[in-house]
C-alpha cells in the first residue's frame, strides 16, 4: 500500500477537470456546500448526471466539507480507496487461496496498472474507487460467510453489495461473480441452480439496480438505435473486448476518450476470432478452472457497459476495467505459478520476471499520470493518440476558454466541428465564445443550431436566449429562458439572464423576482450576488429597492469573494442606500484603492464619482442597463 500511495501521490498537485468535475463538484451546487440535509436528499432522490448514485454525492459532499474547492484533498480520498481497495483484493485472494505471494502479485498488478489511472486520477470517478471497495467487502465477506459455514444468505455481503450499487451501478455483476468464486476456488459442489437460489437477495438487489439506471439515463445518456445501429453495437462490443484485452497486455495509447468509430469489418472478424480462440482454450482446460473463472469475470464484468446499451459516444474507457481487471490478473498469474512448477522454472526467474513486469506498470503509471495534470494537457495526450477525437477537441477548446485564450480555443472548435458537424455542445460553444467576444450578430446562427440538433438542452435555449438579449430581441430571449427553465427547473442561469432582460425593460420589480429565483436556487453564485445587491441598492424604481437585503447579499459575496473592487463597492452601495454613510465611504475608498491596485481606470472613475454622492449624504443610483 506504501508503494501506491507513493507511485501515485503526484496526483495530489493536479487540479479538478473541465470533464465530469463540474457536474461531480466544481459547477454543483449541491455538493459544495459539504454535508448539509438539504443535500443528503437531494442525493437519496436525484438523478443528476445520469445516475442514481447517492454515496458517490455523499463522499464528494465530505470532501467539500474536509477540503473546499481545494482538488488536492479531493484526489487524496480517491488515491486512499485505491490504496485501500489493492489491500482488500490482497486479503481477499489471500484467505481464498492461502497463496501469499500470488494474492500479492494480484493485488499489486491491480495497484499499479497503467489501465487504473483514470479511476484514480479522476474526481469525478470517485464511483469507481468507492464502489469496488463495497465490492471487494462484499466478496470478502462472502467468502467468510461460506468458509466458517453461516447459516442464512450472508447479510454482511449483502449490505455491502447494496451499498456498492449505491455507488455505481456496474456492479449488478456481482452476484454472477459470487457464483464464480462458488466453482472457483472455493469449490462448492453443489448444483448451480442451488447456488443461484440462495443468492436471490443479491439477483433481486441487481435487478432494481438495472430498472433505476435505466430509469435515470433514458432521457439523455443512452443513444437511441437511431444513432447507433445494432450492428455498430456488435462490432463494437466485439472489438472493444480485444481492445481491452490488448491494452491489459499492452497498455500504450491510453485516452480519457476514445470516440466510438465503426469498425472495419477485418478487424471485427479477428476480434471474434480471439475471443472465441479463447473461450475455447478456457473451457477446454479443465485442469485450470481459474482460466474459465478469470475468462468469464473479465467478460461478465464488463456487460453493464461493454455497450449493448450504448451510453454517450465512447467506444470504451479506460475506468471501465478497474473491477474487470481482476480476472485477467489473477487467471494470469495462477497460469504462470502453474507453468513454472510444470517446466521447474527457477524461483529465480519467476521472481525477476514478476518484478520486471511490476516495475513496467509502474513506470508506465507514471508517466500516464503525468497527462492527469490539467484539462490542457489531459487533452492534448487524447488527441495526440486518438487525432479523429471531436470529444478531446472541444474540452481542449474548453480548457483554452477558461485559459482565456479566446483565438485557440475556437480554432479549437471548429476542427471539433469539421470532425462532428451533427454535435450540438459544439455550436453551443462556438455561439457562446463568439457572444463572449463581443459578436453576438456571429453566434446567433451556431446557437440557433445548437437548439435545433437538441431542443432538450436547457444549456442550449439559455445561450441562445443571451445571444438574442444581446442583439435587443427581448421577448424572443425571455421565450428562450421560459423553455431552458422549464427543461430544468433546478437552474438558476435562465432566471438570472431573463431578470436582466427585464431591467433592460425597465420591469425593476419583475427583474427582481427572477433574481430571488436564481438566487435561491444558487444562494453562493458571486456573480448573482453582486448584481443583485446593485440593482436592490441603487435601482432607478423605489419599488425595486431593498437596502437591508442588498448589505445582506453584498456582505455574503464579500465573505465568497473578499476585497474585489466590484464586491467592496457594491457594499458601500448598499450601505449608502440603509443611511450609513460613513461605513459607504469608508468601504468607498478601498474599493478605490483596490481598483488602483489592479489598474482599473474606470471602475475607480465610477466609484470616486459616487464616494462624492456619499460624502454629500446622497445614495447611488444606477442605469437599468448598468447595474
Amino acid at each position: 500500500m506504501l508503494i501506491t500511495l507513493l507511485v501515485y501521490l503526484p496526483v495530489v498537485r493536479n487540479g479538478f477537470l473541465n470533464f465530469d468535475d463540474n457536474d461531480y463538484v466544481t459547477e454543483n451546487q449541491m455538493v459544495q456546500p459539504g454535508i448539509t440535509w438539504t443535500g443528503v436528499k437531494w442525493a437519496l432522490v436525484s438523478w443528476h448526471a445520469s445516475n442514481w448514485h447517492p454515496l458517490t454525492w455523499l463522499s464528494h459532499m465530505a470532501d467539500c466539507e474536509l477540503f473546499g474547492l481545494n482538488p488536492a484533498g479531493h484526489h487524496l480520498v480517491n488515491l486512499l480507496f485505491h490504496a485501500a481497495n489493492a489491500g482488500l483484493l490482497f486479503l481477499l485472494w489471500l484467505r481464498l487461496t492461502h497463496a501469499l505471494w500470488p494474492s500479492a502479485i494480484i493485488a499489486a498488478l491491480f495497484a499499479w496498472h497503467p489501465l487504473h489511472v483514470e479511476s484514480v486520477a479522476w474526481i469525478a470517478e470517485r464511483k469507481d474507487v468507492l464502489s469496488t471497495f463495497f465490492a471487494l467487502l462484499a466478496l470478502s465477506s462472502y467468502v467468510r460467510h461460506v468458509q466458517d459455514a453461516t447459516r442464512g444468505p450472508g447479510w454482511l455481503a449483502l449490505l455491502f453489495f447494496g451499498l456498492g450499487l449505491m455507488c455505481k451501478p456496474m456492479l449488478v455483476t456481482l452476484p454472477f461473480v459470487l457464483l464464480l468464486l462458488d466453482f472457483w476456488p472455493l469449490q462448492r459442489n453443489q448444483l448451480l441452480w442451488r447456488l443461484g437460489v440462495e443468492k436471490w437477495p443479491f439477483f433481486l438487489l441487481a435487478a432494481a439496480s438495472c430498472v433505476v439506471t435505466v430509469i435515470a439515463q433514458r432521457a439523455e445518456a443512452i443513444a437511441p438505435l437511431a444513432k447507433y445501429s445494432l450492428g455498430v453495437r456488435f462490432e463494437n462490443v466485439v472489438t472493444a473486448y480485444v481492445r481491452y484485452l490488448y491494452k491489459a497486455i499492452w497498455p500504450t495509447k491510453l485516452a480519457v476518450f476514445y470516440p466510438l468509430i465503426p469498425p472495419a469489418w477485418p478487424a471485427v472478424v479477428l476480434s471474434a476470432g480471439v475471443l472465441a480462440a479463447v473461450s475455447l482454450w478456457v473451457w477446454r482446460a479443465k485442469s485450470q478452472p481459474y482460466l474459465l473463472v478469470g475468462w468469464l469475470w473479465f467478460l461478465g464484468t464488463l456487460v453493464p457497459v461493454i455497450g449493448w446499451v450504448q451510453v454517450g459516444d465512447q467506444a470504451l474507457a479506460d475506468r471501465y476495467t478497474y473491477f474487470p481487471l481482476i480476472g485477467i490478473f489473477f487467471a494470469g498469474v495462477w497460469l504462470m505459478n502453474d507453468w513454472a512448477q510444470g517446466f521447474h522454472w527457477s524461483s529465480r526467474w519467476l521472481t525477476a520476471a514478476a518484478g520486471l513486469t511490476l516495475a513496467a506498470c509502474v513506470g508506465v503509471t507514471e508517466h500516464q499520470l503525468s497527462f492527469w495534470r490539467n484539462s490542457e494537457t489531459l487533452f492534448c495526450h487524447a488527441l495526440a493518440v486518438t487525432p479523429d477525437n471531436a470529444p478531446a477537441r472541444l474540452n481542449l477548446g474548453e480548457a483554452l476558454q477558461e485559459e482565456n485564450r479566446p483565438t485557440e480555443a475556437l480554432a479549437e472548435y471548429f476542427k471539433a466541428l469539421r470532425m462532428d458537424p451533427h454535435r450540438p455542445e459544439i455550436y453551443h460553444n462556438i455561439g457562446r465564445l463568439l457572444s463572449d467576444e463581443g459578436r453576438p450578430g456571429e453566434a446567433l446562427k451556431y446557437c440557433r443550431q445548437a437548439v435545433a440538433l437538441n431542443g432538450r438542452s436547457p444549456l442550449s435555449h439559455d445561450g441562445l436566449g443571451v445571444v438574442l438579449a444581446e442583439l435587443g430581441r427581448y421577448p424572443e430571449a425571455l421565450l428562450e429562458f421560459s423553455e431552458a427553465t422549464r427543461l430544468d427547473p433546478g437552474s438558476a442561469a435562465p432566471h438570472f439572464q431573463a431578470g436582466r432582460v427585464l431591467l433592460k425593460q425597465g420591469l425593476e420589480v419583475e427583474a427582481v423576482t427572477q433574481f430571488h429565483t436564481a438566487l435561491r436556487l444558487d444562494p453562493d453564485n458571486v456573480k448573482m450576488l453582486i448584481y443583485t445587491a446593485r440593482v436592490l441598492a441603487a435601482s432607478q424604481n423605489p419599488s425595486a429597492r431593498d437596502g437591508p437585503e442588498a448589505v445582506v447579499l453584498a456582505q455574503r459575496a464579500a465573505q465568497l469573494a473578499g476585497g474585489q473592487p466590484v464586491v467592496l463597492d457594491t457594499l458601500a452601495m448598499a450601505c449608502a442606500q440603509t443611511g450609513h454613510f460613513e461605513e459607504a465611504i469608508q468601504l468607498a475608498r478601498q474599493a478605490m484603492a483596490a481598483a488602483h491596485g489592479l489598474g482599473n481606470q474606470d471602475d475607480f472613475t465610477n466609484i470616486q464619482q459616487r464616494l462624492e454622492l456619499y460624502q454629500q449624504h446622497q445614495p447611488a443610483r444606477l442605469s437599468r442597463l448598468q447595474p
